[in-house]
């Protein structure tokens, strides 16, 4: 008599051993010297990377909320795996921190060997972007759990950065310049909000509306930007006095996030809308003052410098790959006051 399996209750184990063979070779191209272990093990082991005085650790953990129910509805999962580094990765930058390694969490119902390798292969690519090794994760099958053709993801990273450099906005003084980078559309933030608009319009997601480049539905999935090596990179050249990351709360939340209470910014909302935000501005409606603490609204992070050193920052980014602008100045807020201020809104 043949007994019952665990493929009968569900869980494919031999599924689980193909993706992590389908995956090694995307997960070998993350590697970085300092990682001292294989994966597939139970743990995984990197060393700290040479030439830090006194190193520090920083981590960062995120997911990329309802941003998935596009990709299950467009049926494409090559880049949401970008998105989950994205936002973490980004986070630890915050602090001024280069990426080490990183570890994802993949849980679906039935695990598709081929939808899970592209999800995947996206996470390594994100990796390979930030400059961080993918060092293992953890895939789940739990049946009756997630619906069917559907997953969850969430993400962990681990950086390092200088004790001594460190950016924590402390030394921001009134005068001082913001610098934008560019985002590459809404990232991974404010999906709820923007899929109740596209469902309010009536469009589908394989329509392009008007002033659109791409269906809406390929807009929407535009991964999240990753900003490290750029960052990392002009941090250790010029000194950068705080560093936020734009995701939940927009522009009016996360930029204050990192400054010193008396302190504010003034931003000139002189730099390029993406259409998209544009364009569920106007279908929701929904109003400016909404729009931009819920939306990056075309910035994706924001740093703080000197006027001395302004001109030496935008060139350096720019010359990197970035578009990168003054959007702002630091200004000092009394209590009570709002510490956000945008033209015109």
């Amino acid at each position: 008599m043949s007994g019952i399996t665990y493929k009968d209750a569900g869980v494919d184990i031999d599924a689980g051993a193909d993706l992590v063979k389908r995956i090694k070779p995307a997960v070998g191209r993350t590697m970085r010297p300092e990682v001292m272990s294989t994966v597939g093990g139970f743990a995984s082991l990197v060393s700290i990377p040479k030439g830090y005085e006194e190193p520090v650790l920083v981590s960062g953990t995120d997911g990329v909320g309802t941003k998935l129910k596009i990709a299950f509805e467009m049926q494409n999962h090559k880049t949401i795996g970008i998105d989950l580094v994205a936002m973490c990765a980004n986070d630890v930058l915050a602090v001024g921190a280069e990426p080490l390694f990183f570890l994802d969490y993949y849980a679906c119902s039935e695990l598709s060997v081929e939808e899970g390798a592209m999800v995947i292969e996206g996470i390594a690519k994100g990796c390979e972007i930030a400059g961080a090794a993918l060092v293992g994760g953890e895939t789940a099958e739990l049946p009756g759990f997630y619906q069917k053709g559907e997953y969850d993801l969430a993400g962990f990273v681990v950086g390092v950065a200088e004790k001594s450099r460190v950016i924590d906005g402390t030394s921001s003084k009134p005068g001082d310049v913001v610098i934008g980078l560019a985002s590459s559309g809404l990232h991974s933030n404010g999906f709820s909000l923007a899929r109740k608009i596209v469902e309010k319009s009536g469009l589908a997601l394989s329509d392009t509306p008007e002033g659109f480049e791409r269906t809406l539905g390929e807009t929407l999935l535009e991964p999240t930007r990753i900003y490290c090596k750029p960052v990392v990179a002009c941090a250790k050249e010029i000194e950068i006095k705080s560093v936020a990351h734009i995701t939940g709360g927009g522009l009016l939340e996360n930029i204050q996030r990192t400054l010193p209470d008396n302190l504010g910014v003034y931003l000139n909302n002189d730099w390029k809308i993406p259409e998209i935000f544009k364009w569920m501005e106007k279908t929701g409606p929904v109003e400016k003052q909404e729009c931009y603490r819920t939306f990056n609204m075309g910035i994706g992070m924001t740093l703080v410098v000197s006027p001395e050193n302004t001109e030496k920052t935008i060139n350096f980014l720019n010359a990197h790959g970035e578009s990168a602008s003054i959007v702002g100045k630091v200004i000092e807020v009394n209590e009570g006051e709002d510490r956000i201020v945008i033209e015109g809104l």
